[in-house]
């Protein structure tokens, strides 16, 4: 039998479709959902607790009494300030040991990894749960990109890579050979919003989704779910393009439908290492 499940919780759809995984294998789980980030209404009547992103030390605690042995991290968290934090002490210890390595999300979340590993967790991946959810190569829909689309993801592709090499983010969008943004702080929704005002005639832009050189795989890897493809559609954008095994794609039969009737591509593409 599997050993007990830890869900950490934030947004999107992620942690419910894990939810449903476990359900449909008996497994049994807990979640652990970040106020703030994790949707209540997704979660309703799921064995869970609530904490604060600062209340590391009350986690982990309650993860202990719970007897979970592995863990996964599930869906989006922006990233707060300290002072949004209000880190208990276990947290605040663990801040003062990084110093300010803490500061770029690659450094953070490694070391939130080994900590649970010294705590005697198993952190694991989410597509090591969900046989459906890591991108694969190729389309996902009836819309291909055409020539000038797979130059603008080529050069998404050559944009993104930088920013998260710099550990800035994941995601660029670009125009007809122009880029239009590249995703900070702010997440991709905001980002895709943001563009949507530099929206230029013509063919729309192209949303790309790498994962960062040397990122921790089995925490926040790119991600794309069926809210990203209605967003990018009302952005006047054509398309997204993910790396292929590199980046998860949630619920893929909802993303498929929606791009498919928005007349938008999805396509996951390999990137070279």
């Amino acid at each position: 039998m599997a050993p007990k499940l830890g869900i950490v919780a934030g947004g999107g759809p992620l942690p419910a479709r894990i939810v449903s995984a476990c359900r449909a294998t008996g497994r049994d789980y807990f979640v652990l959902a970040l106020e703030g980030h994790a949707d209540r209404g997704a979660l309703d009547g799921e064995p869970q607790a609530w904490i604060r992103l600062g209340e590391g030390g009350k986690g982990i605690d309650l993860l202990h009494r719970e007897n979970v042995s592995e863990l996964v991290f599930a869906g989006p968290v922006a990233k707060p300030s300290l002072r949004e934090l209000r880190p208990d002490l276990r947290t605040a210890k663990f801040f003062a040991r990084l110093g300010q390595a803490w500061i770029g999300d690659d450094s953070l979340l490694s070391a939130v990894v080994r900590e649970l590993e010294r705590e005697g967790f198993r952190v694991v991946a989410p597509e090591s749960l969900l046989a459906d959810v890591l991108a694969i190569e190729g389309g996902y829909g009836r819309i291909a990109p055409d020539d000038a689309a797979r130059r603008d993801i080529a050069r998404g592709i050559e944009v993104a890579r930088e920013a998260g090499r710099l550990d800035i983010g994941q995601a660029a969008i670009v125009q007809q050979g122009i880029v239009l943004g590249v995703e900070a702080a702010e997440g991709t929704d905001a980002l895709i919003e943001r563009c949507a005002a530099l929206h230029r005639p013509g063919p729309g832009g192209v949303l790309v989704k790498v994962r960062k050189p040397g990122q921790e795989r089995r925490v926040d890897l790119p991600a794309i779910g069926p809210r990203t493809v209605e967003r990018a559609a009302a952005a006047g954008l054509r398309g997204i393009a993910v790396e292929a095994s590199a980046a998860l794609v949630v619920d893929r039969d909802e993303v498929v439908r929606i791009a498919d009737r928005a007349g938008l591509f999805v396509v996951g593409v390999a990137v070279p290492a």
